[in-house]
Order: C-alpha cells, then sequence, then structure tokens
C-alpha cells in the first residue's frame, strides 16, 4: 500500500525512540484525509516494535528483520532504506535529526536524485509540497525550505513535534520487506563497542537542562551544576570550551558540534551565547541565562535573565528550587 508519508523509525531500550513517536504524530496531522503513514523498522529482532508503532499513528509497519541490521552500518542500512522507499513510494520522508538520520538521510536523498532538509523544527504542507522551517546562522534565523523532486527527505529535531495519543486499539498492516543485503557491499563493520556509563536523564530526552560555561573558572565548580540539575530532575550539559578544557565529557557537550536539545528549560549558567554553543539549543522553549557579563549573547535569547556571578546566585537558587519540590 503506498502512503504519502514514510517515518524511518528507530528503537531505544527495547522501545519505539521517542522521536519516532514524535514524527509519527507529525505525519499523522499532515497527512489529514489525503494520505497515509508508514512506519518502516529495521534491525533485528524489530519486529515486536511494529503494533507500537501503529498505536502511535502509523497506518502500515514496514519491517526489515535482518540480522546484517543488527549495529547501525552505513552501507547496510542504506540498501534497506531503499527497499523500504521502493515498497512504500512515498512522497515525503521523515528521519530523525538523529546520529542515524544525520548519516543516512543525506546518503538516501543522493541515491534517490533529491533533495534534503536538515534540522526541521516546524513542517506544514502546501498542496503537495513539505514547507519546513529549520534553524540557521548558527541558530540565529530561521530558514523555510522546500525540496522539488521526489520524494522530499527532512530529518526532524526531537521535542520539535507532538507525538499522538498512544491508542492500542488502533488498527493497521504489518509488512515485512525483505531487505537482501548484499554484505560484500559493506564496508566498514563494528569490531568492538565500549559503553559510557550514563546516570540520571539523558541529555536529549530531558525536559529540563542544566548547562555550564568556561564562566565557571573550573571543573570543581560543576558540583553547583550537578547539585540544582539533581533538584529538577534535570539532565547536566556543558559548552564546547568546557568539554575542549576537559571539565566535562564530550558526551555532555551542547552545541553546533555537540548534542542539540529541544528541552522545555534550559538554564545556561557562565555560558556566553556564542553562535555555536546557541545551535545546540535555541530549540529550548524557555532558556534562563545566569551571567556576570550584562553584554553576554546568551541575554538576547533568554526569556529570564540574572546578571550576577554564579557563585552569588546558584546556591540561593537551588535552596529555593529544593524549599519548592519539599512544599
Amino acid at each position: 500500500m503506498a502512503n504519502a508519508f514514510l517515518v524511518i523509525g528507530e528503537a531505544a531500550d527495547g522501545a519505539l525512540a521517542p522521536l519516532t513517536a514524535e514524527m509519527l504524530g507529525a505525519a499523522r496531522r499532515l497527512a489529514g484525509g489525503s494520505g497515509g503513514v508508514s512506519c518502516a523498522l529495521m534491525g533485528s529482532g524489530v519486529e515486536a516494535r511494529a503494533q507500537e508503532a501503529i498505536a502511535l499513528g502509523a497506518d502500515e509497519a514496514l519491517v526489515v528483520d535482518d540480522a546484517a541490521l543488527a549495529e547501525y552500518n552505513s552501507d547496510a542500512y542504506l540498501q534497506a532504506t531503499l527497499k523500504v522507499v521502493e515498497q512504500a513510494a512515498p512522497k515525503v520522508i521523515f528521519f530523525g535529526q538523529s546520529n542515524l538520520g544525520r548519516d543516512l538521510a543525506p546518503r538516501l536523498a543522493f541515491r534517490l536524485s533529491t533533495g534534503v532538509i536538515m534540522d526541521c523544527v516546524e513542517l506544514a504542507m502546501e498542496g503537495d509540497r513539505l514547507v519546513a522551517t529549520r534553524p540557521a546562522y548558527g541558530g540565529n534565523a530561521r530558514a523555510v525550505n522546500v525540496v522539488r523532486a521526489d520524494p522530499q527527505v527532512a530529518t526532524v529535531r526531537a521535542k520539535s513535534q507532538d507525538p499522538l495519543e498512544r491508542d492500542a486499539s488502533r488498527t493497521g498492516s504489518v509488512t515485512k520487506v525483505e531487505a537482501a543485503i548484499d554484505t560484500g557491499a559493506i564496508r566498514t563493520k563494528v569490531t568492538e563497542r565500549k559503553g559510557a556509563a550514563g546516570e540520571g536523564v539523558r541529555l536529549e530526552d530531558a525536559e529540563t537542562v542544566v548547562s555550564g560555561g568556561r564562566g565557571l573558572g573550573g571543573s570543581e565548580n560543576f558540583d553547583v551544576i550537578e547539585e540544582l540539575a539533581q533538584a529538577l530532575g534535570a539532565a547536566v550539559g556543558a559548552s564546547r570550551a568546557v568539554c575542549d578544557l576537559g571539565w566535562r565529557p564530550v558526551s555532555e557537550q551542547v552545541g553546533l558540534t555537540g548534542k542539540v536539545v529541544s528541552p522545555t528549560l534550559y538554564i545556561a549558567v557562565a555560558i556566553s551565547g556564542a553562535s555555536q554553543h546557541m545551535a545546540g539549543c535555541s530549540g529550548a522553549k524557555n532558556i534562563v541565562a545566569i551571567n556576570k557579563d550584562a553584554d553576554a549573547n546568551i541575554f538576547k535569547a533568554s526569556r529570564f535573565g540574572i546578571v550576577e556571578d554564579f557563585s552569588k546566585v546558584m546556591k540561593p537558587l537551588i535552596e529555593a528550587v529544593k524549599k519548592e519540590k519539599a512544599g
């Protein structure tokens, strides 16, 4: 069955990733009554997620279950995605603005002789054309883009779209797609995987993020960042300068070359607000800045700002949050 929209799904921790649910919600709203929504599930043992995709808005789940897809690999996943696109014949293809989407979406667009719009934060349809808005100039402006060829490909930023309420009573079809992966065409392989132990909320999924910058003066002063984050149930982030200095792990870096976050609340402590950093947090619904420099660029993007040295602000703020939580 040909559907107008195809969502390339991703799984995390044995369930569909939240970003997949958000893309399904967006596709469902954009499709309206004029077209259906397919969700592709690629990997090993992913068929169990098919009904979950349908409950979250898909009319059809396209399952590519192959041992060669157990680990993400560009060459293998591109082969599988091309088979899915051939089966679904969509007008619009959504990827998440994730590691997979950043890598695979441009490759697919090139192979299909079409264009791709990266990191979309707003989506609309004008006739049969997807009109996508994305940050530009390091998050200081927004550009509206259209792909003239078909299929139209776009990657969607996390938390920019609202998922539908899960409805277990929804019905849809499950179609198995034979990928017939040519293993001889796979040029890379995973030889070893090392996991970094993580605590608390994942930065990408957090509703609240507390980030610290070089203005903290040293890694020892990140104690107040961690304490505030713990009090709020938030994730800890950092600027590139902080990570380059080795004060915090690269996994916490927010910015153009780090992670892009879209929380409800982003608290930036001793961060100047360089364009590289703002590109990573401009999708936040509310930014609160704490900086002793009244002319810091971060205040231009902030909803609330405190012009003061962090050492005078953080302890009272933490105590106030703890008191509010306890009350």
